[in-house]
């Protein structure tokens, strides 16, 4: 397995503490790693609300790297709150096709870290619905 799905997958696991904040809200089941174009690791974790309010951990981690003056991604690991990895939900797919229309098929994403499966946006998206 390449170092950086291994650096990836700590830096999500170092920010995952799943906590509850109230009894509205929860945060840190599923903690997410982004590896930008640059070489640079963004994390984020998801915040689950009563309401839609809340956010997925990719998604806070690709906006975590929009918020630092960065846009294009090359990969994507989020863990679950059983410790395994999966891929992301179709929000989280419609967001990195929507920032990269003409490159997200080349996104690599790791759904399942203990196997060290390997698959790309474009395998899991294939068609864009625009």
């Amino acid at each position: 397995m390449d170092k950086i799905w291994k650096d990836m997958f700590n830096a999500a696991k170092a920010v995952q503490n799943g906590r509850k904040i109230s009894d509205y809200v929860e945060a840190g089941g599923v903690a997410a790693a982004v590896l930008s174009s640059s070489g640079r690791i963004y994390t984020g974790v998801c915040v689950d609300t009563c309401s839609t309010l809340g956010i997925c951990a990719e998604r806070n981690a690709i906006f975590n790297m929009l918020t630092n003056g960065e846009q294009e991604i090359s990969k994507v690991l989020a863990i679950m709150p059983d410790g395994r990895t999966g891929a992301p939900c179709g929000a989280c797919r419609e967001l990195m096709v929507q920032l990269m229309p003409e490159r997200y098929k080349d996104i690599e994403i790791m759904p399942d870290y203990g196997a060290e499966r390997v698959i790309t946006l474009g395998e899991l998206t294939p068609e864009w619905w625009i």
